[in-house]
């Protein structure tokens, strides 16, 4: 089922998405919250008519560096022997046709194409063997980076913390399993023009690996998100580009790079 976050008459509610093709698809509204018991109310209202928003907000968003080989050993660096963790603040994220702006701090701004894991309960010290059980689902992200900032003040709040740097969308699936999750394409396009592509089962590390690991360390909470690393092809952004997010059975997460006002 794919899961939405969206706005419609100046009220915000969750849908499950219906429908086939892009001009088709219908938004079921959902009784409840989808973390919890819920149930499809039979509402239904065509999505053009709503804004979609990002589907969730996450209490914090937890990324993991350098996971994929290629893009660690392009940008120079050494490939870890364990999962490498930083965060983005929730003050973060965006959603699906919102605005990337452009900070005045940066002159080099960068896209990362990434599987965004959405955790669907609370949870804490995971066992391997119940990582399907924690998982709500997932969605497509782009870990914008200000590449120049992370590069000269070597720890990466600023260069990947600041506002709109955390793009989620386009909705929450949740019929994807594990072993499928661990081997999805994921591509990235500016101006319709592919600059990544990849697939998650080139992670140093897997789905698996990355829950456990954070999670002997904190507890995550209902629609906290897990960045997975991003492949290689990591490159600039500019004011006026269009940015899509594409990842096998998801969808497609599309931004647009403004100057920050």
């Amino acid at each position: 089922m794919r899961i939405a976050r969206f706005s419609i008459d100046g009220n915000v509610a969750f849908g499950a998405v219906e429908g086939d093709k892009q001009d088709e698809l219908v938004l079921d509204i959902i009784k409840g919250i989808p973390f919890a018991d819920y149930e499809l109310s039979g509402t239904k209202v065509p999505l053009g008519k709503v804004r979609l928003l990002p589907p969730v907000l996450p209490n914090k968003v937890v990324a993991f560096g350098r996971n994929y080989g290629e893009h660690a050993r392009e940008l120079g660096n050494e490939v870890p022997d364990a999962p490498f963790a930083f965060f983005k603040p929730s003050t973060s994220v965006i959603g699906p046709g919102d605005d990337i702006q452009y900070p005045s701090f940066t002159e080099e701004l960068h896209h990362e194409a990434e599987l965004a894991v959405v955790i669907g309960r609370m949870c804490r010290e995971v066992p391997r063997d119940r990582v399907k059980d924690v998982i709500f689902g997932y969605t497509c992200a782009n870990d914008v980076t200000a590449r120049d900032v992370q590069k000269r003040e070597k720890q990466w709040a600023r260069a990947k913390g600041f506002d709109t740097s955390c793009p989620l969308g386009p909705w929450v699936e949740t019929d994807i399993d594990l072993a499928r999750a661990n081997d999805l394409t994921v591509q990235l396009t500016v101006n319709g023009e592919q600059r990544q592509l990849g697939r998650t089962s080139e992670m140093i590390h897997s789905v698996e690996d990355l829950i456990v690991n954070i999670s002997e360390a904190m507890t995550l909470l209902p629609g906290d998100v897990i960045l997975t690393g991003t492949p290689a092809g990591v490159g600039p952004l500019h004011v006026g580009d269009e940015v899509a997010v594409t990842i096998e059975g998801i969808g497609t997460l599309t931004n647009k790079v403004v100057k920050r006002g």
